[in-house]
């Protein structure tokens, strides 16, 4: 093809291209469009202990190891409107968490938030990130969502409530604050 074809192609096609070091980068997927952002508040209820545990680990510590790094446990945790965990569940949290951290406690949590009651019912939110336990207050992103939550992002704030060293149940206060287009 001519030099004159690919001259008039980026004049006429350089409108929607923005250079930024060199890289060209479409424009099409922009949009002013105001953002819904939503702050939904409830408990994660943790439990291993019981006849009926919501978390079972299916990795254990390599070589007997008490340290735990590498531990996995499969979820299905309640989620409730209040701290109580006999008060009403809009939810479970599914997923896994592990220890991801060979010098800290940190666990990796890979988990979806499955709304099951109230306005958001049939909805998702999608995590995927660091969670330092021993900290009092642990920052989460939301990585995606469906239903109501379709391209969600934000993140969320995770606050140990209630802990049983003897067990390792636990409750967590969640504050999530979601957004999406």
């Amino acid at each position: 093809m001519s030099s004159l074809f690919y001259c008039s192609l980026f004049v006429f096609c350089s409108p929607l291209f923005h250079s930024t070091d060199g890289v060209l980068i479409r424009q099409f997927g922009r949009s002013d469009k105001t953002e819904n952002v939503s702050h939904l508040h409830f408990f994660f209820h943790d439990i291993l202990s019981g006849k009926n545990p919501t978390s079972v680990r299916i990795i254990g510590p390599p070589n007997g190891s008490s340290a735990g790094f590498g531990s996995t446990m499969m979820i299905d945790n309640a989620l409730t409107e209040e701290q109580d965990p006999k008060s009403k569940i809009i939810g479970r949290a599914q997923g896994f968490y592990s220890m991801a951290a060979q010098n800290d406690i940190a666990l990796l949590m890979v988990m979806t938030l499955v709304f099951e009651d109230g306005k958001h019912k049939g909805s998702t939110i999608s995590i995927l990130g660091r969670n330092p336990v021993l900290n009092d207050v642990r920052e989460m992103p939301i990585v995606g969502g469906t239903g109501q939550f379709r391209f969600a992002r934000g993140y969320v704030l995770a606050h140990t409530v209630w802990f049983d060293a003897n067990t390792g149940d636990a409750i967590v206060e969640y504050n999530v604050y979601v957004s999406q287009s």
